[in-house]
């Protein structure tokens, strides 16, 4: 894959390992902007983004961009400690780039960016590995209200119904989670273990970016390790698939209102 990168300091020197690859470095000067260049870059045909190191809140912005249109996927570092603060570190820095002001919001945009997150550990002795590999699964917000007032005859029995709604909006209104994130690999006395399997979502895209060979492999990884079987996914199949869950996101069974009143009567001939 073609590989883009931005970089506030040139260090990763991608050419001198990959020779042969399309790569395409920039860095922001006293005259361009980093905003600049990845603007550029989205122009270049690129698929992968390469982020050298998310240290400042503009930089913040720009993987969050690049994550979002300028590529198939993005890679970037940081020096966050547990998955919680990363999301943390960089909902603040959108907020303090001025990219949003809701912080609601821009968490939600961290959030849908994030897929893997691989947690680099340096131990006392210098020894550098892989402590942890975590997956961030977006919450969806379901449509979970009632109408079930219109069933019910007495005042009180219809104020209790709008009770149970209004507890529902204020408690997606304040207290709603908008992610939750899962181990899916753990470094434990010398050896790496399997903790939790990867979500539908992610194992379905994987796949879709996999020659045949590849697939085959990891779906035999998948049912060594955690029993998931394998399932090929034609285009109409995936068309049909989001589809359906985009109707079910968007569909709500509103009662219609009994009409009040007497019935129109009957004309006699």
């Amino acid at each position: 894959m073609n590989l883009r990168i931005t970089e506030t300091a040139f260090e990763l020197h991608l050419r001198k390992i990959y020779p042969t690859r399309n790569i395409l470095s920039m860095r922001e000067t006293e005259t361009v902007s980093g905003q600049a260049c990845l603007d550029v870059q989205k122009k270049t045909d690129g698929s992968v983004n390469i982020i050298g190191e998310v240290a400042t809140d503009p930089v913040a912005s720009w993987m969050i961009q690049s994550a979002q249109v300028a590529s198939k996927f993005t890679l970037f570092t940081h020096h966050a400690k547990t998955f919680p603060d990363l999301v943390t570190a960089l909902r603040n820095s959108m907020l303090r780039a001025g990219v949003f002001k809701d912080e609601r919001t821009a968490e939600e945009q961290v959030v849908q960016v994030l897929n893997f997150d691989i947690h680099l550990i340096k131990d006392f002795r210098g020894r550098r590995y892989i402590e942890r590999v975590t997956e961030c699964i977006p919450v969806e917000e379901k449509n979970e209200y009632t109408y079930d007032h219109r069933k019910e005859k007495t005042l009180e029995g219809k104020f209790d119904k709008f009770m149970d709604n209004a507890t529902i909006y204020f408690t997606k209104s304040t207290n709603r989670e908008l992610y939750r994130y899962v181990n899916i690999m753990e470094y434990h006395d010398g050896e790496y273990i399997l903790t939790n399997p990867i979500s539908d979502k992610n194992i379905k895209e994987m796949r879709e970016n996999m020659d045949d060979s590849d697939i085959d492999e990891f779906d035999k990884f998948l049912k060594r390790n955690w029993g998931i079987e394998g399932k090929r996914f034609s285009p109409d199949e995936l068309e049909k698939e989001e589809n359906d869950i985009f109707a079910k996101k968007t569909s709500a069974k509103i009662a219609e209102p009994k009409k009040r009143g007497r019935k129109p009567k009957s004309k006699q001939v």
